[in-house]
């Protein structure tokens, strides 16, 4: 048997060294890459923690939650949050009630009945009505459904938290559907070819099968919807009248927290008590992001685990 010659031993040592350097270097990278988002995500409430801390040296974290006149500007200047706080989540729930159906029924569509050359057709509209700027879904807010509303609904006024709901659900449908599509796309195709042959039709199929195999997926993209419902700015800030008041009816205007930051920021004073709350109710908001998020976060890992076995 002839020897390995030393130099191609040696060859294939360097080789080997070079593959491995190499691989640990795209894991650097990788790693790297991975950790801006966390340390973006700090900073955040680094800079928000830091510039709202000194608010509660002027006003009590009582009067801060509990009040119901935001009136900064004032010569008796108060600074409830409540006002702000209603009109967001008052918004969110009238836009998920018109996201959460439509674009569940979309999906559900899409997925299960849809022939696949319109499938084609129907998503990428989908995913091009998710990046319109939401400017202009403001000015069709204020332009044509409210106007709509009015024929409807005499005397309701010209801002209103109605409209402005009713066009963030249909912003968000895009994202509700698109990814709720991708989801029960990836449900293997044995189990809908088992419900077939127990004699199950397409509809108890889509709707015992499909959904129930799906459901993180979907959860994922019903997080996704109340996120972006949240943190919306500019339909709120043109089709509501930005009217800082504790109102909970959905036919009156009110102001929202990502909106009232917008349009005070800007005028605010750096280092003066508005400019500190304004922080403060930035950081508000993150938390109620952050917290909307977990809780939706383990409600699909919890039917995840549900599911398991699908």
């Amino acid at each position: 048997m002839n020897a390995v010659p030393a130099t191609r031993v040696a060859g294939a040592f360097s080789s080997l060294r070079f593959h491995k350097g190499r691989d640990r270097l795209v894991e650097l990278i990788l790693l790297l890459a991975g950790l801006v988002a966390v340390f973006t995500t700090i900073a955040i409430v680094c800079v928000l923690v830091y510039e709202s801390s000194f608010f509660f040296r002027t006003v009590s974290i009582g009067e801060f939650l509990t009040d119901t006149m935001w009136t900064p500007l004032f010569a008796d200047a108060r600074y409830g949050i409540l006002p702000l706080v209603s009109g967001t989540l008052t918004t969110t729930m009238v836009a998920l009630l018109v996201a959460i159906p439509v674009g569940t029924t979309i999906a559900i569509y899409l997925s299960e009945f849809a022939p696949h050359r319109l499938r084609e057709t129907v998503k990428p509209i989908l995913e091009l009505l998710g990046a319109v700027p939401t400017v202009v879904y403001g000015y069709f807010a204020l332009l044509m459904v409210t106007p709509l509303l009015q024929k409807l609904i005499p005397g309701l006024p010209g801002f209103n938290m109605l409209s402005a709901g009713l066009v963030i659900g249909l912003m968000i449908v895009p994202y509700v559907a698109t990814v709720g599509e991708d989801a029960m796309r990836a449900v293997p195709r044995y189990m809908r070819e088992g419900s077939y042959a127990m004699g199950a039709t397409r509809l108890q199929t889509a709707l015992r099968v499909v959904v129930p195999g799906a459901l993180s997926g979907i959860a994922a993209a019903y997080i996704l919807g109340i996120s972006r419902a949240v943190g919306e700015t500019m339909i709120v800030l043109m089709a509501t009248g930005n009217t800082p008041v504790m109102d909970w009816s959905i036919f009156n205007g009110f102001r929202a927290l990502s909106a009232n930051i917008a349009v005070e920021l800007p005028e605010a004073p750096e280092g003066g008590t508005l400019f500190r709350v304004l922080f403060l109710a930035a950081f508000l908001l993150f938390c109620l992001t952050f917290a909307v998020n977990t809780v939706a976060e383990l409600v699909r890992l919890k039917l995840r685990q549900k599911y398991r076995y699908l």
